[in-house]
């Protein structure tokens, strides 16, 4: 694996007074849905921040609430049965859960573009891709027309995408799956966005377009200053492209810190257990580690810590609810035995 590059409502990271206001602030966020069975609280009081031209990756296994905390803050959470229980989501300093309709028009796809995870649902299957990405385009950076068709084909090119003078005219079912991907990001970088949000944004593609994707964030990143909340199961992803880690658990936020404190030093059992996982080129082969049983239902968190039962250190302190505290070096970590907890060798 590449190495990195050089709750209930805790409040959020206190900041250095000379550090630049964040480009996103997402303050004590709870998006519940009201469901059959209860209510499901999907994310439940969730702080972070992200600055101007950095990239925050939030990992966690599927069902911690990763998904409904990207689609929460660009309002596209369906209503009902979801909604905002509390919370801010302070974009550029407005509150997003605040805005008009009208409002948040002006600034998805423009301002804050998203590369959702599933390429083949996200594409409207009766329109030419190049219709998709030039809506956009039309939208959000009023160019002329007869700049627009040229510009969808630079935006092909810059994804990798072959051919792009033909493709423009193709239909989704005309594309393989990871061609569609590419057609999602060179959707979302079209309108040069101040933030992008990456959920999964490497899935369908192989290991040589992974790449060439990441060094294509990368420069784009340098070249515009764009913000990247990247949404990921690959540590290595996460290696490879963050400044910052945000952990998730049950709808919780149970560790955050820079990426190479976190890798060094994981303090949550449950970040122990996500790289206890991964196997070691390097090292003596060693039988992989996994994580017992499964993340529980949102409409069924147990009392207390949400992770004790499958946790190898879970003791009776943890049926209280552990606040995230700060552990130094901008590290936190919502453990009350993380003193007592060292990572395993």
């Amino acid at each position: 694996m590449s190495q990195p590059k050089s709750q209930d409502s805790p409040g959020p990271s206190v900041k250095p007074e000379n550090e630049a206001a964040p480009l996103l602030d997402v303050i004590d966020l709870r998006t519940w849905f009201d469901t059959e069975s209860g209510v499901a609280r999907a994310v439940d009081g969730i702080n972070f921040s992200l600055r101007a031209g950095k990239t925050l990756a939030v990992v966690g296994e599927s069902g911690c609430g990763k998904t409904v905390t990207a689609l929460s803050i660009l309002r596209l959470i369906p209503m009902p049965p979801g909604r905002f229980a509390s919370g801010e989501i302070r974009f550029e300093g407005r509150d997003l859960t605040k805005l008009s309709p009208q409002e948040l028009r002006s600034i998805r796809g423009g301002k804050i573009a998203m590369i959702f995870q599933e390429p083949a649902t996200s594409l409207n299957p009766v329109f030419t891709i190049g219709d998709q990405i030039a809506e956009a385009i039309k939208l959000h950076r009023k160019l002329p027309p007869a700049d627009v068709r040229p510009e969808v084909i630079r935006a092909l090119k810059s994804v990798q995408v072959s051919d792009p003078e033909r493709r423009i005219d193709q239909y989704p079912h005309e594309m393989s799956g990871g061609m569609k991907q590419r057609v999602m990001i060179a959707m979302a970088l079209a309108c040069q966005p101040r933030l992008l949000i990456a959920d999964e944004p490497t899935t369908a593609v192989d290991v040589t377009i992974q790449a060439r994707i990441l060094t294509l964030l990368q420069d784009l990143q340098a070249k515009t200053n764009m913000s990247i909340l990247l949404i990921t199961h690959d540590l290595g992803v996460v290696a490879e492209l963050a400044d910052d880690v945000v952990v998730m658990y049950a709808g919780q936020v149970i560790e955050q810190a820079p990426v190479e404190q976190l890798f060094d030093h994981p303090r949550h059992p449950y970040t122990q257990g996500l790289f206890a996982s991964l196997p070691n080129i390097e090292g003596e082969k060693k039988r992989l580690v996994a994580i017992e049983g499964s993340v529980p239902a949102a409409t069924r968190f147990p009392e207390g810590c949400r992770f004790r039962e499958r946790c190898p250190h879970a003791a009776e302190i943890c049926l209280q609810n552990p606040p995230l505290v700060s552990i130094g070096d901008n590290h936190s970590v919502a453990c009350l035995r993380h003193a007592e907890i060292v990572r395993p060798a």
